[in-house]
């Protein structure tokens, strides 16, 4: 009975191991492929005659000596400035995640230690804003930047993409500071500080990984939208997910899938940085967010 009783748990942990292993694969194979064909050609990577092209490179090598190239990130990066597109998502995720952290985390300790019952209702009203489909609150935006001539600019962009994702940080932010015992607040007052001097001194420091937390969703939320940036921002002033979209809509000239190939790299690599950067802030801050009944 002892033995059965220890292999059980070995065994289990074979099982768990194996299928951790598997889907870790399974889910970072996409990634992995599309970062090995961004070095390939059109006519490997996308091969209908054989698949294995795209491992050895053969028409690569054919078209430029060499079984890996760059003539997708130039393309992309250089003739088609990309670069241009990334430091547009730079400047709207900057300013979409400070305004929504500043405006989040007083309107989150606001509602947090309100004793009205206004409070919840306008927690209410503000998930359900969140919870419509963006593109049916951008649709009724765009008459009017239309006629104060508007549309097309990154703050236009900047201030809706905030409004859609103000209900998130506030409801967010609102968990954590619920999570802290108001006896903080009153302690500091109790001290000499002001509402916002306790605000500020005492419950942000404690507060720094819901804070973080939050930010890292809102950078989320910003750097991946497509439908906002799509509707509101010109030619001239994408961002990269819309960038992207541009050159699989003009598959017919030779090159442009690879130019969107290694811009899809090119936009989820940071991503994973970031993750893995930051994942002890999320998992931590996540676990001190838990929304109390």
């Amino acid at each position: 009975m002892a033995s059965k009783a220890q292999k059980r748990p070995l065994a289990l942990q074979i099982v768990l191991f194996v299928t951790l292993v598997v889907w870790m694969i399974a889910a970072a194979f996409p990634f992995f492929w599309t970062l090995w064909g961004s070095f390939k050609v059109e006519a490997d990577f996308f091969s209908l005659n054989n698949w294995t092209n795209a491992l050895t490179g053969r028409m690569t090598e054919i078209e430029t000596g060499d079984t890996f190239t760059t003539q997708g990130y130039y393309g992309a990066w250089v003739q088609e400035e990309f670069w241009r597109a990334a430091w547009n998502s730079t400047l709207v995720c900057l300013f979409v995640v400070s305004i929504s952290l500043t405006f989040g985390t007083l309107g989150g300790y606001a509602l947090a230690r309100s004793t009205y019952r206004y409070a919840f209702w306008f927690l209410l009203i503000a998930l359900i804003f969140r919870a419509m489909p963006p593109i049916t609150l951008v649709s009724g935006y765009l008459p009017v930047f239309f006629d104060w001539n508007i549309w097309g600019y990154l703050p236009t962009a900047i201030i809706v993409l905030v409004a859609i994702n103000q209900p998130f940080t506030l409801w967010m932010l609102h968990s954590f500071f619920k999570n802290i015992p108001q006896d903080l607040d009153e302690s500091a007052m109790v001290d000499g500080c002001t509402r916002f001097q306790a605000f500020r001194y005492v419950i942000i420091p404690v507060m720094w990984p819901g804070v973080i937390t939050t930010g890292l969703f809102s950078f989320l939320l910003a750097y991946n939208d497509f439908a906002v940036t799509a509707m509101i921002l010109d030619k001239q002033n994408q961002t990269m997910v819309p960038k992207i979209a541009s050159f699989l809509g003009t598959t017919q000239t030779k090159g442009n899938v690879m130019f969107a190939v290694a811009a899809v790299v090119s936009t989820t690599a940071p991503l994973f940085l970031l993750i893995m950067f930051f994942q002890r802030q999320i998992v931590s801050g996540l676990t001190a967010g838990a929304v109390k009944g």
